[in-house]
């Protein structure tokens, strides 16, 4: 149709163009196109005439002037597009001009078109130059934002960039790392991927295919890539194609049973109506552009009377098309249509307005292609709106105000960036099965590029999958990795694909998936799973546990032990074997010896700052008192024999006094080696981290080794020289030889601290301090049970030898 201003259109009406094989010796046949007409791309044609005479009834936009369209099939197919873009350019006028100025008479003001990105990058290639605009309703290659390429180009759908970038965080959402991609051979396809498998990278999506393919190609390849799908392991396939490109799939696909297959569509495909009818797609989701209402566009598609369809072979072929049917007498392969069709019955996408998405594009690119050339040739005054036919206008003042254009059209905003592109808004769709088992488009959120990151992209309503199930289907080259694991990549296989490996000992990770495990602080250890660390047991002997009640239980008992015998020593102390005895160092002996099983008990229980200093000074100080004590009355027995020779009066060198004064200065020793230990590095408490691993080991640190050797080494020398001093008195003739009791004491006594000394230092944790308990205890017995024992045995049981003449005694033998 023929106007003051002509707008262009380029749909692809046919998906094919014949095939056409040059000779090169005769003129190439016209370029055609084959196959049947594609009632959606129809559709579209239709709207474009509806917004421009809905524009041309308008008394606010362009008001008096008529725009007038021209519409050209571009067959899907760069060949035919570059055909239609040179006559876009000069609408074939007749006349030649050698002049300078070239007659722009027949050129558009503007082009609505192309439906797909390669063409629409071959037209604005070849149009460009000539500063015509272009406004795509369905070209999203991000390529065409580039506009040093493509300086004249503009869409009022979103660019692929933010697609591929919602798809990626669509994959993410649902936990899907391992997918399958295909798409189709074209800058649409390649650019889309590219895009989508960039923005997957960035959110740890693995790919286990990216595979490309195209209507035209061979059958063999359209198979092989219907195999790859078929045998991977990816449940997700990311297709990001045609529609004409995924029908020629799919229908491969449906020829041969395969696993299911979570689809993931891009836009061009997902809301394509037509697509619908593969049902083992059922679950499909993706993004489509949000769905929209154009009041009075279903009864202008209607409105398609016999003379209008005749008028047009494009009509004609849908009507035929449509009712099986042919319009004229001379029909020999059909029926004649005898003007019962009633296209409001027809089920067809054509007819199909309930889901207007790439249909408002165009009635958009329309509007704001009007409202561009309202902005270059009207001017408001007052209250009204006048424009001037004259002087013509040229296409580069439409560029130029197209993009500033910023307008509202039935509630939805049209406006272009510095790129050309709108702002990205999306709706998520969703192929879900009805009632009587067709499936049907639903949408069930939302994705706005324009919002803040994080509130973008919403979901508000359930979806269905694959094979109609209400659960998300599981997508990932390796299940998560637990808490307690740490996951090791395997080798020459994706990120996504890795082993999990426990968690070395003393290490955790507390999250799933975690790449490294970390380990715990130095008080805390690994739970069982290993996902949490826990404060480590803290381990000492104690009163509440078995060993300490027994270790404790002997130590009480040898202190009352001592206590009885001495009171059976004070009981009997006017007794000959009391008196023989020196009864003030046997008194003074089992003091000691209730102090030495009494120390024992300091060893028991949490160690603190105190009872650190205190252990280890008690049982030095207590041990020393009473080895003095036996050395004085191994001095007194040899004494007391040496005494009983003619002449000899070496008991008035060694009496009580001198008695006392050897215990008091041997003990006064220890006393100074106890004090200057710990003025200078004494004992304290320590939690012991390297003997076990999982628990800590609440010990008495000695402070200064040396301190703690020197007090076991001066208990050590008055024992041997209690020893040696025994031995030689061991053969003095009498009933009761003390000194043989004694010798055995020491030898028991000496015996139990040298295995002490290897059994202490390979003693781990709280069993150091008990072989240092059961040294005492062992000691300690052993000088009670053989120094006064058999004292005790003659007391109690018999008394008849506790006489005087008893012990004096001579042991003839």
């Amino acid at each position: 149709m023929d106007g003051d201003y002509v707008i262009g259109g380029v749909f692809a009406i046919h998906q094919y163009m014949h095939t056409v094989k040059h000779n090169y010796t005769t003129m190439p046949e016209p370029l055609r196109c084959s196959r049947s007409v594609i009632p959606r791309e129809l559709r579209f044609s239709r709207a474009m005439i509806f917004a421009i005479e809905e524009i041309n009834n308008s008394t606010e936009l362009l008001p008096g002037i008529k725009l007038g369209y021209h519409i050209y099939d571009s067959c899907a197919s760069v060949p035919a597009t570059v055909h239609v873009a040179f006559q876009l350019s000069n609408a074939l006028d007749p006349v030649f001009y050698t002049g300078n100025n070239c007659s722009q008479s027949g050129m558009v003001m503007a082009v609505v078109g192309e439906s797909a990105s390669s063409p629409s990058i071959s037209m604005s290639r070849i149009i460009g130059p000539f500063n015509i605009p272009q406004v795509s309703h369905f070209a999203t290659c991000a390529c065409l934002s580039d506009k040093q390429q493509y300086p004249n180009f503009f869409r009022t759908i979103p660019s692929d960039h933010f697609q591929a970038d919602a798809l990626a965080k669509l994959v993410k959402h649902f936990g899907w790392t391992w997918i399958g991609a295909v798409r189709s051979d074209s800058d649409y396809g390649n650019n889309g991927m590219a895009s989508f498998l960039d923005a997957a990278h960035r959110e740890g999506i693995c790919v286990e295919y990216s595979i490309s393919f195209d209507w035209n190609h061979p059958r063999s390849w359209i198979q092989r890539v219907a195999d790859v799908i078929r045998r991977s392991t990816a449940m997700v396939v990311v297709a990001f194609t045609s529609p004409g490109d995924i029908r020629i799939l799919l229908k491969e696909l449906s020829l041969e049973p395969f696993p299911p297959r979570q689809w993931i569509g891009s836009e061009a495909w997902v809301t394509d109506p037509d697509m619908l009818r593969f049902s083992f797609c059922a679950g499909a989701i993706g993004f489509g552009i949000q769905k929209s209402v154009i009041p009075g566009l279903r009864d202008f598609l209607l409105d398609l009377s016999p003379s209008k369809v005749s008028a047009s072979p494009v009509l004609t072929e849908f009507w035929e098309d449509a009712f099986n049917c042919r319009l004229g007498k001379n029909a020999t392969d059909k029926r004649v249509c005898d003007g019962t069709e009633d296209i409001k019955t027809l089920q067809s996408p054509y007819t199909d307005t309930s889901q207007l998405r790439i249909t408002n594009m165009v009635y958009k690119a329309v509007y704001a292609i009007a409202h561009a050339i309202h902005k270059a040739m009207c001017q408001k005054t007052n209250s009204t709106t006048r424009c001037d036919k004259l002087p013509r206008i040229e296409s580069k003042k439409v560029l130029t105000q197209l993009k500033k254009v910023h307008f509202s059209q039935n509630g939805y905003d049209v406006s272009f960036d510095a790129n050309g592109d709108p702002v990205a808004r999306y709706e998520l769709v969703n192929w879900q099965k009805s009632e009587s088992g067709s499936i049907k488009l639903v949408t069930v959120g939302q994705y706005d590029a324009s919002l803040p990151v994080g509130q973008n992209f919403r979901i508000n309503k359930n979806l269905t999958w694959v094979d109609g199930g209400t659960q998300v289907p599981v997508s990932v080259c390796t299940d998560s990795c637990p808490p307690g694991t740490r996951k090791v990549l395997q080798k020459g296989k994706p990120i996504c694909c890795y082993d999990c490996i426990p968690c070395p000992e003393g290490e955790i990770s507390n999250a799933t998936d975690s790449p490294d495990c970390f380990p715990c602080p130095k008080e805390f250890w690994p739970n069982a799973e290993r996902d949490t660390c826990l404060p480590k047991p803290v381990e000492f002997l104690s009163y509440n546990e078995v060993l300490g009640i027994i270790l404790a239980a002997f130590s009480v008992g040898g202190a009352c032990l001592a206590i009885i015998t001495a009171a059976v020593f004070y009981r009997h102390r006017t007794s000959p074997i009391v008196r023989a005895n020196n009864s003030e160092l046997s008194f003074l002996l089992l003091f000691s010896l209730t102090l030495c099983f009494l120390c024992s008990l300091t060893f028991i229980g949490a160690p603190s700052e105190w009872s650190c200093m205190l252990r280890h000074t008690a049982f030095g100080i207590t041990f020393v008192l009473c080895m003095s004590c036996v050395l004085g009355k191994t001095i007194v027995v040899l004494m007391a024999f040496k005494a009983t020779l003619p002449g000899s009066n070496v008991m008035k060198w060694f009496g009580p006094p001198q008695q006392r004064m050897t215990v008091v200065s041997f003990t006064f020793i220890q006393v100074l080696i106890c004090t200057i230990w710990l003025v200078l590095s004494p004992p304290f408490p320590m939690k012991n981290l390297t003997i076990y691993k999982e628990r800590i080991i609440l010990e008495c640190a000695l402070g200064s080794a040396i301190g703690f050797w020197a007090v076991l080494g001066y208990i050590g020398l008055l024992a041997v020289f209690c020893f040696v001093l025994a031995v030689l008195a061991r053969k003095l003739p009498d009933n009761f030889n003390e000194a043989k009791l004694i010798t055995f004491s020491m030898l028991i006594f000496c015996a139990v601290w040298i295995t002490f000394i290897p059994a202490y230092l390979s003693s781990p944790g709280k069993f150091t301090v008990a072989v240092e308990i059961f040294a005492i205890l062992a000691s300690s017995f052993g000088l009670i049970l053989c120094i006064f024992a058999p004292k005790c045995f003659i007391i109690l049981l018999k008394p008849e030898k506790n006489t005087k003449k008893h012990l004096m005694n001579k042991n003839l033998s």
